[in-house]
C-alpha cells in the first residue's frame, strides 16, 4: 500500500512539471484602480492570473522593472461558449500618469496599448496541466525603458463582458514543495474558471475518500491481528 502511494505521487509530479510553467496568482478581485493594483512580484518570473471584466470595467496590475529589462505578456481566453470573439485590450504604462509626474507631451510615450488583431475565435491552446483549451489573444515582448514602477491595465473597449488569464514573464521558477501546494491550487482554480464543476467535485471526493480508505485499510489490519 505505501509503494502504490509514493508511486501516485511520483506519477503526479513528473506528469504536472513539464505541462505548467506558470505560477498562478490568487487575488480577491479588488485590483480596480492604480491603488489597489495587483502586484506582479517579479515580471521576468512566469506568473498567470484568472481574471474577468464586466462591461466598463478595468483590471490593474503592477509590478517594478529595471532599464534594458525584457518584458513579455500575454492574453489568452478559456474555450467557453460565448468568448469566441472576446479580445479585451491590455495597456503598458509607467507610473508618471499615476504620480503626475510628467507633461502632456510625454503621454503618448508613456503608454503602450496592445490589440488582438487575429482571427476569430482564434488559434487554439491546450494546457495539459488542467486538460483546457484556450483561445490565444495578443503578446506582447518590448523592453523596459527606464527604471520605475509599471503598470498593466486589462479592459474592453468593445463593452463587452467575459474571461480572460493574463501571463507575464517567461522564466518558470517552481520548487520541490511547489507541487504539493501551489500546483494543486492551480488545477482546483483553474477547474473553477472553466465552470468545469463536476471534475471539481470528482477531485474533492477522491481526496476526501483516499484518507479515509487508508483509514479504513489500517482500521482493519489493526482488527485483523487482534
Amino acid at each position: 500500500m505505501k509503494k502504490i502511494i509514493i508511486l501516485f505521487f511520483l506519477m503526479i509530479i513528473i506528469s504536472t512539471s513539464p505541462a505548467y510553467g506558470h505560477k498562478l496568482i490568487s487575488h480577491d478581485d479588488s485590483h480596480r484602480d492604480f491603488g489597489s493594483a495587483l502586484l506582479i512580484p517579479d515580471h521576468k518570473i512566469s506568473w498567470a492570473v484568472y481574471d474577468n471584466l464586466g462591461v466598463g470595467e478595468t483590471k490593474f496590475y503592477k509590478f517594478d522593472a529595471k532599464a534594458g529589462d525584457s518584458f513579455y505578456s500575454s492574453i489568452v481566453i478559456p474555450k467557453l461558449e460565448g468568448l469566441e470573439n472576446y479580445s479585451p485590450s491590455l495597456v503598458l504604462m509607467n507610473d508618471d500618469l499615476f504620480t503626475g509626474d510628467t507633461s502632456s507631451l510625454d503621454i503618448q510615450s508613456n503608454i503602450q496599448k496592445f490589440l488582438y488583431e487575429g482571427d476569430y475565435p482564434g488559434n487554439e491552446f491546450y494546457e495539459p496541466f488542467g486538460q483546457v483549451t484556450y483561445w490565444e489573444r495578443q503578446e506582447v515582448t518590448t523592453t523596459i525603458p527606464a527604471d520605475g514602477q509599471y503598470f498593466i491595465l486589462v479592459l474592453d473597449e468593445k463593452n463587452q463582458s467575459g474571461k480572460y488569464a493574463l501571463a507575464v514573464g517567461t522564466i518558470e521558477d517552481f520548487s520541490g514543495s511547489d507541487f504539493f501546494s501551489i500546483l494543486p491550487k492551480a488545477w482546483f482554480d483553474t477547474k473553477l474558471f472553466f465552470n468545469d464543476y463536476i471534475s471539481f467535485a470528482i477531485a474533492i471526493s477522491i481526496l476526501i475518500g483516499i484518507p479515509a480508505l487508508l483509514f479504513v485499510f489500517i482500521l482493519r489490519k489493526k482488527i485483523f491481528k487482534k
